[in-house]
């Protein structure tokens, strides 16, 4: 977590409700980010405005996305431009402007940026041109030759890069099946294996120690029933390692034929729940959202296991998560995928506690800071075919959640119990002294019943025993790096009751 020196002498209020049962350390290092090309790169004029406010919520990471077909040249043609040097980020005929303008409007603000280098990418960088579709079977040499530019071009600023965005879904890859019929088999995992055996060994020989994360997955498919039917994330995996259903090698595949494994230093995810409460798991058993991280990390430690994908950091150890990319759309404006602001801003506060009790997850980037427009074409669902879990809706009203963002807070009190777990995170990090408040039901004031410092991340956590309903809030004095000047922010109150 970037440490703030202004900020390092935080004084938090929380509010907490009755009987202290004891204090837990967080030993997470969790970074948290924000990703939102948007406002970065399809209106870039916003960017040197927004990116300062990212800074000041406590943003510790940035994702964004280097996408080939924007930054090459003439992307619609069939043959790669004569004496073009894909390899040479230097090379006049690529158009870096607007990543140029991000990278280094996050390095200015302390924010480190995290490039998805990806497709779809141009015509010519396909190993079938001639399907005229740059989604379709991207040429690993190629794709790796971009990837080196971009490495070499952002290096001084970056150490952690992602391969491809959301590779289950045709919208960034093609095809997704071979179908024969009516039968269908994997096929963009062995495509993107292929890029990774290319790319990763590229980004390295580019950027000398610098990590190359895998997967990026979205979290629900669909049934295999045509070649570009969406595929879901844990059957993805299980292909792109040549393992079956109960984790064991498969080599009998078409595709598993002569199989070596790729290796990657770590797995990007989207564990997006759509309209489901944190704690709701996908009912499809290879579909993964927040609630089901171990499952993921189950089927990921099968694949590794079975020798199907080699963590490059250290063959001993266990793949990290990072998620980068997490959020709730809400309604309105999408009345189809979205849900009231107010239970996007409690989810996503529940989420970041969840998260946070995971010590193999190790970045959340909330995904967006602005919602998406409103799609002009289309009826129905098909005018929010863009993303509307932004902090702010389009139009710069802030929903809830802004508020909360810099300081989350939850209260976990599982049903039938009474001991609940108090968490909450001052962004920027630093420690801080926390002062815990309760306000029992029926009264009028808060009191404090408890004074904690948090970690160097400010994370803050502890047990209490609940045994009546109370409301739980925290506050913080926060001083301006320029004036001097304090002021107090106060978060929402939760309310918790004992359940029988």
């Amino acid at each position: 977590m970037r440490f703030s020196t202004p900020l390092l002498g935080l004084l938090l209020t929380a509010a907490l409700a009755i009987g202290v049962a004891g204090s837990a350390s967080a030993s997470s290092t969790m970074q948290i980010g924000i990703s939102d090309d948007g406002v970065t790169q399809r209106t870039p004029d916003l960017a040197p405005t927004v990116i300062p406010q990212w800074a000041s919520t406590g943003v510790d990471v940035a994702r964004v996305l280097a996408i080939w077909s924007y930054v090459a040249p003439q992307p619609s043609a069939s043959s790669q431009p004569s004496g073009f040097d894909p390899a040479d980020p230097n090379d006049p005929r690529y158009d870096w402007g607007v990543l140029d303008q991000t990278v280094n409007l996050l390095v200015a603000n302390g924010i480190k940026p995290v490039i998805s280098v990806t497709g779809p990418g141009p015509v010519w960088g396909s190993s079938v041109p001639s399907q005229r579709n740059g989604r379709y079977k991207p040429d690993p040499k190629k794709f790796a030759q971009f990837a080196t530019a971009v490495a070499k071009r952002y290096g001084d600023h970056v150490d952690t890069y992602i391969l491809w965005n959301e590779p289950n879904l045709p919208l960034w890859l093609q095809p997704q099946f071979n179908c024969v019929g009516r039968t269908c088999t994997p096929a963009s995992p062995a495509i993107y294996r292929n890029l990774l055996k290319a790319t990763r060994p590229a980004i390295q020989a580019a950027d000398p120690g610098a990590k190359l994360l895998a997967g990026a997955l979205a979290p629900t498919g669909s049934s295999a029933t045509a070649r570009n039917a969406q595929m879901r994330p844990l059957q993805w995996l299980r292909s792109l390692g040549c393992v079956d259903a109960k984790l064991r090698k498969d080599r009998k595949s078409s595709s598993c034929k002569g199989f070596t494994p790729a290796a990657a230093d770590g797995i990007a995810y989207h564990p997006h729940n759509r309209l489901a409460s944190p704690t709701t798991k996908y009912p499809n058993a290879d579909d993964a959202g927040i609630a089901d991280i171990p499952k993921l990390l189950k089927t990921i430690d099968g694949i590794q296991k079975a020798g199907g994908l080699k963590n490059g950091t250290s063959s001993t150890k266990k793949f990290d998560l990072d998620f980068t990319e997490f959020g709730y759309q809400t309604n309105p404006p999408d009345p189809y995928l979205g849900v009231p602001a107010a239970q996007q801003n409690a989810w996503l506060q529940q989420s970041d506690y969840l998260v946070w009790k995971q010590p193999r997850v190790k970045m959340l980037i909330q995904y967006l800071w602005r919602d998406d427009p409103v799609g002009s074409k289309g009826q129905g669902a098909k005018a929010y075919s863009g993303w509307q879990s932004g902090l702010y809706y389009y139009d710069g009203r802030a929903k809830p959640a802004r508020a909360a963002f810099p300081n989350p807070f939850w209260v976990d009190l599982p049903k039938g119990r009474r001991t609940a777990t108090v968490w909450g995170q001052v962004r920027p990090g630093g420690a801080a002294q926390v002062t815990v408040q309760r306000k029992l039901a029926g009264k009028s004031s808060y009191t404090t019943v408890k004074a904690l410092t948090t970690n160097a991340q400010g994370f803050f956590s502890f047990t209490t025993t609940v045994n009546a309903k109370a409301s739980l809030r925290y506050s913080y004095k926060q001083v301006d790096p320029l004036t001097g000047a304090s002021k107090t922010i106060t978060t929402s109150s939760q309310t918790v009751a004992p359940t029988k």
